[in-house]
């Protein structure tokens, strides 16, 4: 009946429609959309299950044929009507059929189990019994009435699973890998252990098949903007996901524990709890919900911006107009941009502009520029002159730059086709540049290289240019205004300069620049409606729902990529392609996408120039806010109502931003005597805790403590993956120094985030994170480790920062049995002046030890915190180390010509070096930052040679108080971009060779 009503209203739905649009119409669509995606999504199901098991018993026929003595009559006969129903699937009730299906799957198991089991017989009975299960089961599967239709349809399909299945993926990140892929790694761990039980198989493989039918709708929603409701879906489909996967680690990690424990002890602790009877019915669960929203999948998108080709008409950006004079704070502000076109400029294969910079005007005597349809300014070396841009004239220019090396400026949308004719020909070494604020390009051109976007500006930058553009001497006391000017603006040009603009027609006082600042936010959403557009347009779901984490953290707070890359892990919202790739590093490098495409804003750089910090400005974080409200991204009830929401009343994602509107608050801080069962409805579900309470009083730590407390009796907080207190303020002697033993109750947590704080003392509780991926630390909290031999690590650590060690601390057949550790972070410290040369050798051992290790800070220091003896080994086998942080005076210098080639990132503090280091640091090939801080390096000259440092971009000189001459050769430093020196005060002079270079900032400080 379903078929011939779907048919029908399908047939009256085209006819409506190829007539007339009207809301009859579109009402009839999504109905027969609704009751199609029932019996399409059941039936892909079914076919899907069938295909692997039919599959799995060939190949075991051919492998094993001796498994199937004394069974193989009774195997045939199911094969063959497997093999009839797979045939004809649709004829049979789904569920039935699967059921089948799956019990058919674990006798082929124990089949497989039988080939290398030495009580064959024990497992033959068991086979039987299960065939003869099955053989009663397939006669009564009850089969659907087919009814076909008195003529077809002149289309069999609605619209959107057109749309879907042109659909293709350009990356392979998507939502349908973030939902998938997790589930079907924990589902394979949990089949691949001992004794699993095949109820327990059965539901866990049901709710992995049931998202694998979902897998193409999801890759069909990619490049669609879904409306409020399509994300309610989005993210509940996400959460019931994660679910399943928490579920099966939870119970993994205690079958683990369990194996380590005795008989007696299995049956005293678990006996009761049938933790397998347990995992199958959440699986269930879990299978249910996932049911319920495959029936209830949206169908429904803002078409707005469902078009992937239409032209953008929420506003554009103007470009500016070209400086004809150098401008080095102009330049300043674009640096990065600078350095990257100007490489591209001077290759030979690679195309990109710096109109009027030097290296560009020697390298292009002869150039033009042209932003309108009228006229060119053509550059003959340094002389300018305008011309005609059509007629005679541009013929004259065609041969003009027939046989000279020359530079051709395209600004903005305007594209003469005769341009294209003057650079025919190459080989010259000629060159065109198109600027333009869209990224499309005529059909006509042919682009070698790909198109360099221009990102949001940095707050140093924003200023740079907001100075420069304001073009007046800022008075002392308005500069108190510049970080809000900067984050205003939020690193977009276009505002800066309409801020400037505002305010050069204003007195410069602080009363004048504030009422403008109180009242500039009116104007940006215009100016963003462009970054908006494109964010719908361009960007993938997937990346859309990693912009939702930014409104976890509060407005105006420059975000540490490590804290958002990790949110996004601890979720699954990335996948690993395999080959050694991790989520972190896949997590990287999606954080560079929205940056390079201006949708987030780079606050702050490393040294090195990696990213530190970033930020969604403000107007896109208010917009932002408001769509993860209405997709219940926090979990929290909106005003949007929702008939998919299953949990919602729950919060998932909690944030402790100390505001009393927050339906945290009282929980957290106020005088709420309630009980703990109270806090079960609103806690049981969540994932990640942030607080960013910064009070600078002991309350903070003593009442999330408390809360914490509260909350993990009552059986709250047992899925959270993520707890990050950085930055809650825990002054000594208070409630919080140690962290709690009752954290170890949050089998599931995989970041422990206690940065900036005053914890000191790790209990040993801590190991039973089985989890545990991240641990950061403070330092100067001096945080050690209360730690058992027998205690048992968790695999998945992967960084350890700020860990304290002394010579009470278990190294040897303890923390060395942490092998997988990519980022490592140690202080070594000695008692009265005395470091056992022993200790960090067992340190250091184990360092060697840590194959995976990319990032090393190891600091050696006495009773007084000041840098101490440090005993170096090579470090030639850790392949993949690129940051290396040494704090302590080397007794083995010699280890400097040592240091790997991947080496990326190197700061000596304390070495008492007295020979030059330049020497031997110079022929690493990929060092881009190196920094000697105070008392590095004791001697009175160092010296750079031809061709040293191919790579070093940053060089920081610090306190290096003996330090009287630095010679560098001509051709030494060649890619250097940023030298600070600061306190060095005997320095005589700056080296000749680098205070001619255009693209190199120098600072020289003096003491503070």
């Amino acid at each position: 009946m379903l078929r011939e009503y779907s048919t029908r209203k399908r047939e009256e739905a085209w006819r409506m429609s190829a007539g007339y649009r009207n809301e009859e119409a579109q009402e009839l669509r999504l109905r027969n959309s609704v009751l199609k995606s029932i019996n399409w999504d059941a039936k892909a199901s079914v076919k899907i299950v069938l295909s692997r098991v039919i599959e799995k018993h060939y190949v075991l026929r051919i492998q094993e044929p001796a498994v199937f003595v004394g069974v193989e009559e009774d195997i045939e006969w199911i094969q063959r009507q497997l093999m009839a129903a797979w045939v004809e699937y649709d004829s049979y009730s789904p569920e039935e059929l699967m059921d089948v299906a799956y019990d058919f799957e674990d006798m082929i198991d124990d089949l497989i189990l039988r080939s290398a089991a030495k009580q064959r017989s024990v497992l033959l009975i068991r086979i039987q019994k299960k065939l003869k299960l099955i053989k009663s089961k397939i006669p009564a599967l009850p089969r659907l009435r087919v009814f076909v239709p008195e003529s077809a349809s002149p289309s069999n399909d609605s619209i959107e699973e057109k749309v879907w299945s042109d659909i293709c993926l350009l990356h392979s990140q998507s939502v349908a890998n973030a939902v998938f892929s997790p589930v079907e790694k924990k589902v394979s761990a949990l089949l691949a252990l001992e004794k699993i039980q095949p109820y327990t198989k059965k539901a866990a493989m049901r709710v992995l098949d049931k998202l694998r039918s979902l897998n193409g709708f999801l890759r069909g929603l990619e490049y669609v903007e879904l409306d409020d409701s399509g994300m309610v879906w989005m993210e509940e489909l996400s959460h019931v996901a994660l679910s399943a996967v928490i579920s099966i680690d939870d119970y993994i990690n205690r079958a683990q524990q369990l194996k380590k424990r005795s008989w007696m002890g299995f049956l005293s602790a678990f006996g009761k709890l049938k933790p397998q009877e347990k995992l199958a019915a959440e699986m269930d669960k879990i299978y249910a919900n996932i049911q319920t929203l495959s029936i209830d999948r949206p169908t429904a998108v803002n078409h707005q911006c469902q078009s992937r080709n239409q032209k953008s008409t929420l506003g554009s950006s103007a470009p500016f107009p070209p400086q004809l004079t150098t401008q080095e704070d102009d330049m300043a502000s674009y640096g990065d941009d600078v350095q990257a076109m100007i490489s591209r400029l001077l290759t030979e294969d690679e195309t990109k502009l710096i109109f009027n910079h030097k290296a560009v005007i020697d390298h292009f005597p002869f150039a033009v520029w042209t932003s309108d349809s009228y006229r060119l300014l053509l550059r003959n070396k340094t002389k300018l002159e305008a011309v005609d841009s059509f007629g005679r004239q541009m013929q004259q220019l065609k041969v003009f730059f027939v046989n000279k090396r020359s530079l051709i400026v395209q600004d903005d949308s305007y594209f003469p086709n005769q341009m294209l004719e003057v650079l025919q020909d190459t080989l010259n070494g000629s060159r065109m540049i198109l600027t333009n604020c869209k990224t499309w390009l005529p059909p006509n051109v042919n682009m070698k290289n790909d198109p360099h976007p221009l990102r949001l500006r940095t707050d140093e930058e924003s200023w740079t240019l907001f100075t420069h553009a304001l073009k007046l001497n800022i008075p002392p006391e308005l500069l108190q205004l510049k970080d809000e000017i900067s984050k205003r603006c939020g690193g977009l040009p276009l505002l800066i300069v309409k801020l400037v603009e505002a305010l050069s027609h204003k007195n410069a006082t602080i009363e004048e620049w504030s009422d403008i600042l109180q009242h500039f936010d009116h104007d940006q959403h215009q100016l963003w409606s462009n970054t908006l557009y494109k964010i719908h347009k361009d960007l993938p779901l997937y990346m859309r729902r990693c912009l939702f984490y930014f409104t976890l953290f509060p407005q105006d707070f420059d975000v540490p990529a490590r804290r958002l890359i990790a949110l996004w892990v601890a979720e699954d919202l990335l996948q690993p392609k395999g080959n050694g790739e991790t989520s972190e590093n896949v997590a990287k490098w999606c954080s560079n996408l929205p940056i390079a495409q201006g949708m987030v804003q780079l606050t702050k750089k490393k040294l090195n120039g990696n990213v530190k910090m970033v930020q969604l400005p403000d107007a896109l974080r208010q917009y932002w806010l408001s769509k993860a409200q209405q997709a219940t991204f926090h979990g929290v009830n909106t005003n949007i109502k929702s008939e998919l929401s299953l949990g919602t009343n729950k919060i998932r994602r909690l944030v402790d931003h100390l505001d009393k509107e927050d339906i945290c608050f009282d929980h957290i801080h106020g005088d709420y005597h309630t009980t703990s069962t109270s806090l079960t409805p609103y806690y049981e579900d969540v994932l990640s805790f942030l607080s960013f309470d910064t009070r600078k009083e002991s309350k903070p730590g003593e009442e999330v403590g408390k809360f914490l407390h509260r909350g993990i009796s009552s059986g709250c907080f047992l899925m959270m993956l993520v707890l990050d207190l950085e930055n809650v303020f825990r002054p000594k002697s208070t409630f919080l120094e140690t962290v709690p033993s009752f954290i170890s109750k949050l089998h599931n947590l995989q970041i422990l985030d206690m940065k900036h704080t005053s914890i000191n003392t790790l209990p040993n509780s801590i190991w039973k994170l089985q989890q545990l991926r991240h641990l950061y630390l403070t330092e100067s909290s001096r945080s050690k480790l209360m730690l058992k031999h027998y205690a048992t690590f968790p695999t998945t650590l992967q960084t350890l920062c700020g860990l304290f060690l002394d010579e009470g601390t278990p190294v040897r057949d303890g923390l060395d049995r942490l092998l997988g550790i990519r980022k490592l972070g140690l202080t070594l410290s000695s008692k009265q002046g005395v470091m056992p040369l022993q200790l960090q050798a067992v340190v250091l051992d184990w360092v060697l030890k840590l194959n995976q290790l990319q990032s090393l800070r190891l600091k050696s220091i006495d009773e007084n915190n000041q840098p101490w003896e440090l005993e170096l080994k090579p470090l030639v086998s850790l392949v993949n180390l690129s940051y290396i942080y040494l704090l302590g005076r080397i007794r083995n210098p010699s280890i400097m010509s040592q240091f790997l080639y991947s080496l990326v990132d190197l700061t000596l503090s304390g070495s008492g070096l007295v020979e030059d280091p330049m020497k031997s640091l110079d022929k690493l090939p990929n060092l881009r930052s190196l920094k000697f801080l105070a008392k590095s390096y004791l001697r009175n000259k160092m010296f750079c040679s031809l061709g040293g440092f191919p790579q070093l971009q940053v060089l920081k000189l610090w306190k290096l108080e003996l330090e009287e001459e630095w010679y560098v050769e001509k051709g030494a430093l060649q890619a250097l971009r940023d030298c600070e020196i600061r306190s060095c005060t005997s320095l005589k002079m700056l080296p000749t060779e680098l205070l001619h270079r255009t693209l190199l900032k120098i600072e020289v400080l003096p003491s503070q």
